[in-house]
Parts: structure tokens; sequence; C-alpha cells
């Protein structure tokens, strides 16, 4: 396979195992609360993050300075995943999903009003139409609940969590002072393990560990490695090989590895309408894929 071939296979993969966290997530979202969930959760995922950083580039002392730029990544990205699984407590996968798709957007212009970023005009286009799929599916394809704008309460609060992940993506370029990625992520997982700790340790003490379903540690342990650390693997790994663009496009299949795994799991299938929605974000993904700047020919080391 070619250089780009690998790219997209890996960012294939990554939106097939984060559409797992919505699904799984909110099979567990009521069986704990969130604030403890992730700390153990970024606990686990710095140690994976940690390891992976001492067999490569190790941690080298430089990386410690200016600890503050841990804490906002972390607390931006800790914000990110409480409010996901408050909002999985009522909110459907698939809509979940949805919202997801419109992180693009918000980082877009989180992106002009840190870094001052300017989106192509097929790009702004390809957003706006992944944004209005990502309605459809929000609003049940009901026209009449889109006017009344009503929308539901898990959808609103994973809202503003994704407003906290899109203005995370331009602040680890903003902050970072040349670390590794994988250095600057494990830093930034500690951090947020340390906020969500003191944040929720109420939560954690509260939490009878060793008796929960085994379906919140499968969960767990899937969110931790999969959904966490190997994603972060991944999405390294097809940024050394694809445009940034390219790479941000994956983020709109994600509402249709959702309906796969809803049906794996015994779940049902969506409407046809609400399917409409979901043929809109991959669309989005098309027009996102297109060339838009000449890919790396050779193959990264």
């Amino acid at each position: 396979m070619s250089p780009q071939a690998r790219g997209h296979l890996a960012m294939l993969v990554f939106s097939a195992l984060v559409a797992g966290s919505f699904s799984l997530g909110s099979i567990i979202a009521n069986e704990i609360a969130p604030a403890a969930l992730n700390a153990v959760r970024f606990g686990i995922a710095a140690g994976v993050i940690g390891l992976a950083a001492l067999a490569t580039t190790g941690l080298p002392r430089s990386a410690a300075q200016a600890p503050w730029r841990y804490l906002v990544l972390g607390g931006l990205f800790a914000t990110y995943f409480v409010l996901m699984f408050y909002g999985l407590q009522t909110a459907p996968p698939v809509s979940a999903a949805a919202v997801f798709t419109l992180t693009p957007v918000i980082a877009a212009f989180a992106g002009w009003a840190l870094l001052r970023q300017v989106t192509t005009p097929r790009m702004a286009l390809a957003l706006v139409v992944g944004a209005a799929g990502a309605l459809w599916v929000i609003f049940r394809a009901d026209w009449q609940a889109f006017r009344a704008f009503s929308i539901g309460g898990g959808e609103i609060i994973y809202f503003w969590g994704c407003v906290a992940h899109a203005i995370y993506t331009p602040m680890v370029r903003k902050l970072n002072r040349g670390e590794p990625a994988v250095v600057f992520t494990f830093g930034t997982l500690v951090a947020g393990c340390l906020l969500l700790t003191g944040f929720g340790w109420r939560d954690i003490l509260a939490t009878d560990w060793a008796n929960l379903p085994g379906i919140v540690w499968l969960g767990l342990f899937y969110l931790s490695f999969f959904a966490t650390a190997v994603s972060f693997v991944l999405v390294q790994f097809a940024a050394l090989r694809l445009p940034s663009a390219k790479v941000m496009a994956y983020t709109y299949l994600v509402p249709s590895w959702v309906i796969l795994w809803e049906i794996a799991l015994g779940n049902g299938i969506p409407t046809g309408l609400i399917l409409g929605g979901v043929g809109l974000t991959i669309l989005a993904l098309l027009m996102l894929l297109k060339d838009e700047a000449p890919a790396p020919q050779t193959e990264p080391k």
C-alpha cells in the first residue's frame, strides 16, 4: 500500500473506534458517574501513552516547562469527555455522533480566532453540508422540531463538550513548544486525570468499584485503550501521510459507523429519513477528501 493509502486506512479504523465509544458509552453512562469513569480512563490512557513515549522519544525534562499548558489542554479534554457522558445518559448514540460532526465547523471558527487559520471555500461548503446532515439527524428529520428548535437535553450538553473539543485542537498548536506529540499528549492526559480526580473525588470514593457490572469494565477498557490511546496513534500516523483537511474529513464517517455498532448491539436501524442526514455527512466526507493540497510523496520515517 502507498503511504497515502495507509493513512486513509488508519483514519478509517480511527472513525470506527471512535464510533464505538458512543454506543458503548451510552450503555455504561448511567452505571457510573462521568467524572469517576473519565478520571480512571485518563489514568489508564496516560499510562499507555507514557510507556509509548518512553519506548520512542523519551520524556525530556524540557517538556515539563510551563506546566500550566497541560492544565489548560487537560481541562478542555476532560470537559469534552465528561459532558459527552452526561449527554449520553439521555441522547441516542446516533444523535450524539451527529453532534460530534459539528466539531469541524466550530473548530474552523476557533482556528481563525486563535491562529488566524483560513478555511478554503470548498472546505467551507463541505462543512456546511456536514452540519446540515448533522442537524437533520439531531432533530430526528422532524421539520416541526427544527422550526421549534426542539432538541434533546443530552444533545445540548454534549454540544458544549464539542465546543471544548474544538477549542482544544488549535490550542494544541498554540501551546506546543516543540515537544513530540506523544510527550505532549502524555502531559495533557496526566493533567486531565489530576483535574478529573479533584473534580470528581466524591464520585470516585462513592463508586463501588468491586461490584461494577462487567459491561462497565469492558467499556472502560475499550474507552481507555482503543478510543483514546490507539486512536491517538492512528491520528498521528495519518497526519504524517495526509493533508489535515483529509484527516478531519473522517469525522463525518462516525455517525455511519455508530449505526453499524447499534445494529451489531441489537439496537435496531434508524428510520430512512434520518439515514438521509447521515448520507449528507458522507457527502461532506467525500468533498473534504478531494485533493486540497499535494499529498506527501515519501513514506515518513
